[in-house]
């Protein structure tokens, strides 16, 4: 009888979770505790539980409802989201970086984790290219790393310079990779993003590097967004991490493109 009451309770518990979300737009564990008197282990159980259900997104000290399909958020709240998957994305994707290379970081919070991870190897001779505030504010302290910033529209909500000047810029340069953030990437459409002008400068960043690498947490696998950047059999590789689909993986790689799971 006890287990009934106490799964009734955490329904219960759930939905008013829920209830919570569609009024506010997100929810701390702090908040919640104090709300509900049950523990923090107790409601991380409730909102992983919801989580798999795809009724919200898990961030860093609590959860916020799913983004919509043509919505962008801004850094500072994209940046709670996924933080420990980002951040062994971005170590994956630094280790393939060699000394002297130059590298163009696509603006986003999964990308800053690639400049802090980059920043950390004290890599020899790097030249990076950025159009992203966020990207070049890391390698202020960063003597050995060589920043080229490209101007152009300023994007308030990514922090990042788009439009015809930046992509005139990048036509006259060279890349040896491009580590590329998405906010949506199905194995049929393609990479995509909501941002139009966004979309036509990373199309470019792409046709001036020799490699491109997708570096996206599993929450984009599968999405569309509005904006369709490129096909997937145009980049070399994708690295996500380990609450990918399977099935999605394989789709990915049937597509000709090389997978890494952090």
């Amino acid at each position: 009888m006890s287990g009934k009451r106490s799964n009734l309770l955490a329904g219960e518990r759930r939905r008013e979770i829920v209830r919570l979300l569609k009024n506010d737009g997100r929810v701390s564990v702090g908040d919640l505790v104090r709300r509900f008197g049950v523990s923090a282990v107790t409601l991380r159980g409730d909102l992983e539980q919801l989580a798999e259900k795809g009724i919200l997104v898990r961030s860093y000290g609590g959860a916020m409802l799913p983004q919509e399909p043509h919505q962008d958020f801004p850094l500072n709240i994209k940046k709670t989201i996924y933080h420990a998957e980002k951040t062994r994305i971005g170590r994956a994707a630094a280790k393939l970086v060699l000394p002297h290379q130059t590298v163009i970081l696509d603006s986003g919070t999964t990308t800053a984790e690639v400049a802090r991870a980059l920043k950390r190897t004290n890599i020899e001779s790097l030249t990076v290219i950025t159009h992203a505030l966020n990207i070049a504010d890391e390698f202020v302290d960063a003597s050995n790393i060589s920043v080229i910033m490209i101007g152009g529209v300023m994007r308030h909500v990514s922090g990042s310079f788009v439009g015809p000047q930046a992509e005139r810029f990048l036509s006259e340069l060279h890349a040896d990779h491009f580590f590329l953030g998405v906010d949506g990437l199905d194995p049929e459409i393609g990479l995509s993003t909501p941002d139009l002008l966004e979309a036509l400068l990373n199309t470019t960043m792409m046709r001036i590097s020799h490699e491109v690498t997708v570096v996206a947490d599993a929450s984009k696998l599968g999405r569309r967004s509005l904006s369709v950047i490129g096909a997937i059999n145009s980049v070399r590789r994708v690295i996500t991490d380990d609450r990918a689909r399977p099935e999605t993986l394989e789709a990915i790689r049937n597509k000709g493109v090389e997978v890494i799971v952090a």
